[in-house]
């Protein structure tokens, strides 16, 4: 079976390493010439809404996915009147765009942080007005890794804010003082199957994710399952969806959804059954879902702007290094090293260990 995967960043990479086993082959549609899933596969090097190469890409495969959100929904759209998409377009049009999204939350009775729709400054002025102070404007679309936002702590911060954000469509979300981050992992398949797996607690700087830890147990792990189950029926769901919740007063908060694999995820590839990026691959060509059970306890850490030297990242006992062969640039994702060990007083010596290894900027 032959992917299409919109996008050749990472996440395409990935997919494909985990698909490669199964006996899939990939193309990844992607501007960019050195798109870093290109050396896993055909690259079709094309501007997401160009017609002509999705047709190409739709008469090459036997069905198509993409890795981020930043696709446009009616390059999903068009491409599905002549292959198979999934997650589809309509998912992909609400969870790319977060009025739309916490609009459908709202509706599913799932808690946000207060929001309003901003269109203009004077929306921004009546949305302070409203909500009140510290608050975070947000671009509705294209903002990822801490970009596209701005946090607005005093009335001096919100004059021109909306201009400073490129006077696009935003919203504003009230500022929820959270005790913790935490992700959860969900899978549905073609036929309905859904499963979840372990939530997972997130440390970002920069609006960056730093390190994730699974956790074992988590006492809001039902709830968080409960709040994602209600999304993927809502869209039909098939596919990884990942959903970012803030911890408060014991409960849970929703961020934001993301409609494909996460970073959050990437502990799977060692220390999950089935990883994420299998599953996704199974659930969208409508094989069995594989086990989210753990294997160990397990973490992600991310290196940014650089990886370390190799030699020194594997010499870590558990750990495993994942480097995407993309051009070091400050701010930018370069690979991650996962760690599986036997128990969580042995994890944290070796997150220890890594992270020493990290240069901070």
């Amino acid at each position: 079976m032959k992917i299409g995967v919109i996008g050749g960043g990472q996440l395409g990479r990935m997919l494909a390493l985990a698909g490669t086993p199964l006996g899939m082959t990939f193309a990844f549609l992607d501007p960019a010439p050195d798109a870093c899933a290109a050396a896993l596969g055909e690259h079709l090097r094309a501007d997401y809404g160009d017609q002509d190469h999705l047709r190409q890409l739709a008469d090459e495969v036997d069905l198509v996915t993409f890795e981020f959100e930043s696709v446009p929904a009616e390059t999903v759209a068009f491409l599905s009147q002549f292959v198979p998409v999934f997650p589809s377009a309509e998912a992909l049009r609400i969870a790319r765009d977060r009025w739309f999204e916490k609009s459908m939350l709202k509706e599913l009775g799932i808690p946000t942080p207060e929001f309003a729709d901003v269109l203009s400054q004077d929306d921004l002025n009546a949305a302070v007005a409203s909500i009140g102070l510290p608050a975070v404007l947000k671009t509705r679309t294209l903002g990822y890794d801490g970009k596209g936002q701005k946090v607005l702590r005093k009335a001096e911060d919100v004059t021109d804010a909306f201009a400073e954000l490129g006077s696009v469509p935003c919203i504003l979300e009230g500022f929820v003082p959270f005790t913790g981050e935490v992700s959860l992992i969900a899978v549905r398949g073609r036929d309905g199957q859904t499963c979840f797996y372990p939530l997972v607690h997130n440390t970002h700087e920069a609006g960056i994710l730093r390190l994730s830890v699974a956790s074992s147990n988590h006492p809001l792990q039902a709830l968080a399952e409960d709040y994602a189950s209600r999304v993927l029926s809502k869209l039909n769901y098939v596919g990884v969806l990942a959903f970012e919740f803030f911890e408060i007063d014991g409960g849970l908060k929703a961020n934001e959804i993301a409609p494909r694999v996460h970073n959050s995820g990437h502990w799977t590839i060692e220390g999950a059954e089935c990883s994420q990026f299998e599953n996704h691959l199974r659930a969208v060509t409508g094989l069995p879902l594989g086990s989210t059970a753990k294997l160990g306890e397990s973490a992600m850490l991310n290196f940014i702007g650089e990886v370390p030297p190799v030699e020194k990242v594997i010499a870590v006992q558990d750990c495993h290094l994942h480097h995407y062969g993309k051009a070091f640039k400050a701010g930018r994702k370069v690979g991650h090293a996962t760690l599986r060990c036997p128990d969580r007083a042995t994890l944290d010596r070796q997150i220890t260990a890594v992270e020493t290894l990290i240069q901070r900027d």
